[in-house]
């Protein structure tokens, strides 16, 4: 008897499995998340990381599809890991998660190489939906934030402005801040008065909040 051949057309495709990483810094939303991708049938979280400098790392060892970056982490902020990731492991999407949904942010993020960015107000669904889009090549953001990004145009601050900002941020003097960029406290003197002329602030304190209200630190 001729051993019969099983007619494999119609047996379903296997479901391709997207990895992911999530950067958040707290602990549970980031379990939560976790938990909520994972009972996605074509998502697993492969890795989860707490800071920005454990992003890029810890990506070239679980090798993720797409990665999930808060802004505002410990040691490296999310855009900044964004742009290294695109350097170090460009085959990996980038999707920024944020609570800060700011103009600012999202340019910077799309500079960086960013596929997409998402403020934390939405169900998982919509994150879920977000993932699969990204990795089917679409750019994916939020329309709300999209139409203020437009009308608040570009940021005004050059980057030496920015890192002079940051520097201030907690109060630095010219001194500590020269002495950190090193820079003269006269260099550092001009990037102040720069900064606070193009957000239209009256002192460096208020520069610095006006700065971080639109993204652009």
């Amino acid at each position: 008897m001729s051993e019969s051949v099983t007619d494999r057309s119609d047996r379903p495709d296997p479901v391709k499995v997207t990895k992911v990483l999530l950067a958040e810094d707290q602990g549970m939303m980031r379990g939560a998340l976790a938990l909520l991708l994972n009972l996605e049938a074509d998502m697993e979280v492969v890795a989860q990381v707490a800071a920005g400098d454990e992003v890029v790392g810890t990506a070239l060892e679980a090798r993720p599809d797409i990665a999930l970056l808060d802004i505002e982490l410990p040691g490296l902020s999310g855009l900044d890991a964004a742009a290294e990731l695109r350097q170090r492991l460009p085959s990996c999407k980038v999707l920024i998660v944020t609570t800060f949904g700011r103009p600012g942010y999202l340019r910077r993020a799309m500079e960086a190489g960013a596929s997409g960015f998402l403020v934390k107000d939405g169900p998982v669904e919509d994150l879920a939906a977000a993932i699969r889009r990204v990795l089917a090549g679409e750019r994916v953001i939020d329309p709300g934030l999209a139409a203020a990004a437009l009308s608040a145009g570009p940021n005004p601050l050059t980057q030496r402005e920015r890192d002079v900002l940051t520097a201030a941020v907690d109060g630095a003097t010219v001194a500590d801040i020269a002495g950190k960029l090193h820079l003269s406290q006269a260099t550092v003197r001009n990037y102040l008065s720069a900064a606070i002329g193009k957000t239209g602030a009256r002192n460096r304190m208020e520069a610095v909040r006006e700065a971080r209200q639109n993204g652009w630190l």
